[in-house]
């Protein structure tokens, strides 16, 4: 069993909050986690139908039967326990005496504000980051190879190959979360929206355009980008909201949280199909800001993540904030370092003050190099950027 990142911060936050709230994707350890984290804890699935009938039209009997030490699994379905949570917790004042878990962020994010707030701690558990693998003596030996095959947890313990694992978690998640929080009639449809959607990975969504291309109107289209950012399966990266030479852009990028996903369903399954696909530069891109989302999320941060292009299209892959300082990171997948790869970079920090920037290149190569004026990361020591 490879051990989570995460597992320290929650070890400490299950210390001081009477409850702990785990999202992220389905199948990205979640339940593993807390099992790991409280081992004698009782386990409920509330998927099964004896538990959320139990939970939901009896949410008080349910939680006097079910308390000092449980996990709730998929606790969204049974949104009815929400109140008694508060109650029970505020009454008996323990510390870590549930762990919740969801694979529906904005469902689960709904009900912890609407009743639990200020008593539970989130956190976000994405598949395996590369520094897990890296810890775990597994480290993926090229970026091509972690690009195909991801970090989804069955991958590496069950050594399933991702050519078997990606279709089948697609029609899982197709068959389950999509008919559950949208009346979708057309899954053939839908898929090939997922489908256009892992073709423009790294690019500024365009709801209009991509109506236009599946014959349905761009406020579907809205509707079903938000569905699958609430099944953890993509995130938007919205442009860097100061105006650094007018900016123009207004619209998010789209990126997959998980590239192995995204590789599934453009039919790429082998390096030589990667090196020779067009998208293999947008894959690379998203790879290295999902790593650097996964660092900041093991730790429980919120990351504060955008990308920048100003009126002459020059463009920075990413900015983080750090206060009042900001990382700007370009990333290249080439493994060769050219040195119109910094052109941006440059001039991003004239723009936005030296004293204030700190700039990086990510790139494919092996080479760290940390010049005078910026740092040089190959892709496996993205997450330096950080340190």
């Amino acid at each position: 069993m490879i051990p989570r990142q995460i597992e320290q911060k929650a070890e400490e936050l299950l210390g001081k909050y009477p409850l702990i709230a785990v999202t992220g994707p389905r199948q990205s350890g979640k339940t593993t986690l807390a099992q790991r984290l409280r081992p004698g804890f009782k386990y409920i699935n509330l998927e099964l139908d004896e538990n959320l009938d139990f939970a939901q039209n009896d949410p008080n009997g349910f939680l006097q039967v079910h308390q000092g030490g449980v996990i709730l699994d998929e606790v969204q379905y049974a949104p009815a326990l929400f109140p008694y949570l508060k109650h029970y917790t505020d009454q008996r004042g323990n510390p870590g005496e549930y762990i919740l878990t969801g694979s529906q962020h904005f469902l689960l994010l709904e009900k912890i504000t609407q009743s639990l707030a200020g008593r539970v701690a989130l956190l976000q558990l994405l598949p395996f980051s590369m520094l897990e693998l890296q810890n775990a003596n597994m480290p993926p030996n090229t970026p091509e190879a972690f690009i195909l095959s991801g970090g989804y947890p069955r991958i590496y313990d069950k050594n399933i190959a991702p050519t078997d694992f990606y279709p089948n978690y697609v029609r899982t998640y197709v068959e389950r979360d999509v008919r559950q929080i949208l009346n979708v009639n057309d899954l053939r449809l839908f898929r090939q929206f997922l489908t256009a959607c892992a073709g423009r990975a790294g690019q500024i969504v365009n709801f209009l355009e991509l109506g236009n291309l599946l014959g349905i109107d761009s406020k579907t289209v809205k509707s079903w980008v938000g569905v699958l950012e609430a099944s953890f399966v993509v995130f938007l990266l919205p442009p860097y909201h100061r105006n650094f030479d007018k900016r123009i852009v207004k619209s998010p990028k789209l990126y997959f949280y998980d590239t192995g996903l995204a590789c599934s369903l453009l039919n790429i399954n082998t390096v030589e199909q990667l090196d020779a696909h067009f998208a293999k530069g947008a894959l690379f891109e998203n790879m290295i800001i999902a790593e650097l989302l996964k660092q900041k999320f093991n730790s429980a941060a919120t990351p504060a993540f955008y990308f920048w292009q100003d009126s002459n299209l020059r463009e920075i892959d990413l900015l983080a904030e750090e206060g009042p300082k900001l990382k700007a990171v370009e990333i290249k997948a080439g493994k060769t370092i050219n040195t119109v790869f910094f052109k941006n970079l440059y001039a991003f920090r004239n723009l936005a003050g030296a004293e204030n920037t700190e700039i990086f290149l990510v790139y494919g190569g092996e080479t760290v190099q940390p010049r005078s004026d910026l740092q040089i990361l190959p892709w496996n020591h993205a997450t330096m950027v950080f340190r």
